[in-house]
């Protein structure tokens, strides 16, 4: 039994500092001591100065957060009894879980574990991952067992990065723990900063599950209308008139085409698929789902190279610019940005691409992907693609299609940003 009876006696760390972890250290740190560990030094550097550089997290909350200390040394968490691990859940190039992340975190937590301590995990995973891999490698290190002398929690994290109605305190918190008593626990801990409230789960297991689910559901859905988007262009038909019209059933649900990237939709189907397969379980709705978003940036190039062909464009050395790169609106997030399969494919057909982006830094575009942002200045393009749907671009649209369009110049607008009155293409 774990000797932690009540929230007070909780000396909490958060373990990695991005998307996910900051803003849980920070809304912690509002009411309690908390410990915010991190590997990247120059992270850690730049939260001590209260910048975020992701911008979920303000400097005014950052200096709010007055229970947070921020550090790049392991031996803080020595002083550490439960610890809330934040890292990234990736897939590798075979499409597999690469959980190394994981691993890495478990191993730092397992060498200052201690008797009656709580490791609670917040990366997405598939169902059974925490207690048949994680488990093992913090009872490996510590020499602890688990359920004896330590024990474990999960509370998959919720977090929509850019999304500032939508957060961390407002979303409804899964919780669970690996006994009753510190399922109990871990709940009443996050239920003193979510606003929203707390849902305790039946055990890790189906903690899990349910955080996968969430994802590949609108995976599925978003992947259904992809489709749908390709076979109405074929016929001619206008996709978003078709939505508008089905819309008006009630029960009607209101997703749309696109590109399918960032950390979780685009990765969390895999964690599913493999834990399925690995048990003798071919799915195949769920990877049939994945194929068709995977390939939506190819399909979308495919269609301008189309359209700058029937308006006489010489596609070689064509000079095309792609607005957005990250992988959703008025945020920096790069990761798995499906706009990069766009850019590639263009490229394989000898344009000349180029990238603005103004919520991007050009180091972050170059270390992520290779890409040099430019600034259009009074450059004229033969094609132009609204790829993210960032405010300045919903604002400013008109305009950056009057001063860059050449004549017959392609505007395939993705994610419908330009007004009506604007001859445009898209899904």
């Amino acid at each position: 039994m774990t000797t932690l009876k009540n929230i007070n006696d909780i000396r909490l760390a958060v373990i990695g500092l991005g998307y996910v972890g900051l803003p849980l250290a920070v809304e912690f740190g509002k009411v309690r001591s908390v410990i915010g560990f991190d590997i990247d030094q120059n992270r850690i550097n730049k939260l001590n100065q209260n910048i975020d550089d992701t911008q979920e997290v303000s400097n005014l909350e950052l200096t709010e957060s007055s229970g947070s200390l921020f550090s790049a040394e392991p031996d803080v968490l020595i002083d550490a009894n439960v610890y809330l691990v934040t890292v990234p859940t990736p897939i590798d190039a075979f499409k597999r879980p690469d959980l190394n992340p994981l691993f890495r975190a478990s191993e730092t937590i397992g060498t200052y574990l201690k008797r009656g301590d709580i490791v609670v995990y917040e990366s997405t995973v598939y169902p059974g991952c925490i207690e048949e891999d994680c488990v093992p490698v913090l009872e490996k290190v510590s020499g602890l067992k688990f359920n004896v002398d330590f024990f474990a929690g999960y509370s998959p994290e919720r977090i929509n990065p850019g999304d500032k109605e939508h957060r961390l305190i407002n979303i409804k918190k899964v919780t669970s723990g690996s006994t009753p008593l510190v399922a109990d626990l871990v709940d009443e801990l996050y239920r003193s900063i979510i606003l929203a409230g707390t849902y305790k789960a039946s055990s890790i297991k189906v903690a899990e599950a349910a955080k996968v689910i969430e994802n590949t559901q609108r995976d599925v859905n978003i992947a259904l209308i992809n489709e749908l988007a390709m076979i109405f262009n074929r016929m001619d038909i206008d996709t978003y008139d078709v939505l508008a019209a089905a819309a008006t059933k009630w029960n009607f649900l209101p997703f749309l085409p696109g590109l399918v990237g960032g950390h979780c939709i685009g990765v969390d189907p895999y964690y599913l698929t493999h834990k399925a397969q690995s048990l003798g379980y071919h799915p195949e709705i769920v990877l049939a789902g994945r194929r068709v978003n995977d390939g939506m940036g190819k399909y979308v190039a495919r269609q301008v190279i189309l359209e700058m062909s029937k308006a006489g464009s010489v596609i070689l050395n064509a000079k095309v610019l792609v607005l957005g790169l990250t992988f959703k609106e008025n945020c920096p997030d790069l990761r798995n940005s499906k706009v990069i399969d766009v850019i590639a494919e263009l490229q394989e057909y000898g344009a000349d691409v180029d990238v603005y982006d103004p919520w991007v830094s050009s180091n972050d575009a170059d270390s992520y992907f290779g890409v040099d942002l430019v600034e259009p200045n009074d450059q004229k393009y033969s094609a132009m693609i609204f790829a993210v749907a960032h405010e300045k671009f919903i604002n400013d649209g008109e305009m950056l299609v009057s001063k860059h369009s050449e004549k017959n110049c392609v505007i395939y607008d993705l994610k419908r940003v330009l007004p009506e009155h604007i001859n445009t293409t898209s899904l």
